[in-house]
């Protein structure tokens, strides 16, 4: 007698559960959060040209969809596969052998949220989570990014780059317009960075090419071709990367006390000395 209570209390818990989540996953089939609407027309500067002052997030949704329910896929990616592919970079043999050739730890101590260091050019665009404010002015290009609260600047104006420049996370840049994109071409890297976080280093011959567009008041289009003739067999070219504007403020964020640093440095140390 008390199985079959027991049964029919289950029973009854079991059907309430199913009764409550029901609503629970028509909501989520209708998404709470959806792909932004384009807006109006791009915004323009004194010249003219598009205006990329804003804060902007790597997605389509306007709004931080980390961890939500609810929320469309298309509203998440930057670009659709299907649509725009994104081919695989092709490496040299010797750039094969010399990534698969590193461990699990040499890994997690290249990727920037580990060791603390900035991301650099082209990882802030390739590799970044995080909201990005842009000012724009006719003359300068301003760029903060949230993570590990890094800047850049790009001048506009034509100025010629330093004639003995030296290595910099975010490259040496020079910029010119293209009807309404602005391309900016980039090289003299620190070799410090990574490219993406699964062992894609980089040369000191590492030029990078980041296109600008906005095609709409809502949207920030950037597109990376990343050269190498270290390690790439012939150059790289991302999908056009949509990011969205958002009314969310850029928040502080300094990378201190990373524990896990110290840690996988010894656990390093420990394995090349064979202990």
């Amino acid at each position: 007698m008390k199985q079959n209570n027991y049964l029919n209390v289950f029973s009854s818990i079991l059907a309430l559960l199913l009764l409550c989540s029901g609503p629970s996953f028509a909501q989520d089939e209708e998404y709470q959060i959806t792909v932004m609407p384009p807006g109006s027309a791009t915004p323009r500067l004194p010249s003219g040209k598009p205006d990329f002052t804003g804060m902007w997030l790597p997605n389509s949704a306007g709004q931080g969809v980390s961890g939500r329910f609810g929320v469309d896929p298309a509203a998440r990616r930057q670009f659709d596969p299907e649509v725009t592919p994104e081919a695989r970079p092709q490496f040299l043999p010797a750039a094969i052998e010399h990534m698969e050739g590193m461990s699990e730890i040499e890994l997690e101590l290249s990727k920037s949220s580990v060791n603390c260091m900035p991301r650099g050019v082209p990882a802030i665009w390739l590799q970044n989570p995080y909201g990005t404010m842009l000012t724009h002015k006719d003359e300068v290009f301003v760029q903060l990014y949230e993570v590990l609260n890094n800047f850049r600047v790009i001048y506009t104006d034509g100025r010629p780059l330093m004639e003995y420049p030296e290595p910099l996370f975010h490259g040496n840049s020079t910029a010119h317009w293209e009807d309404d994109t602005l391309v900016v071409e980039s090289t003299l890297f620190d070799e410090r960075t990574f490219i993406l976080p699964n062992g894609w280093y980089h040369s000191d011959e590492l030029k990078v090419t980041e296109r600008y567009s906005r095609p709409s008041e809502n949207y920030l289009v950037v597109e990376i071709t990343v050269e190498d003739p270290q390690v790439l067999a012939e150059p790289w070219h991302s999908a056009p990367r949509r990011w969205s504007l958002t009314q969310a403020p850029i928040n502080e964020y300094y990378c201190t006390n990373n524990q896990e640093l110290e840690e996988l440095e010894l656990l390093r140390e420990q394995l090349e000395s064979g202990e």
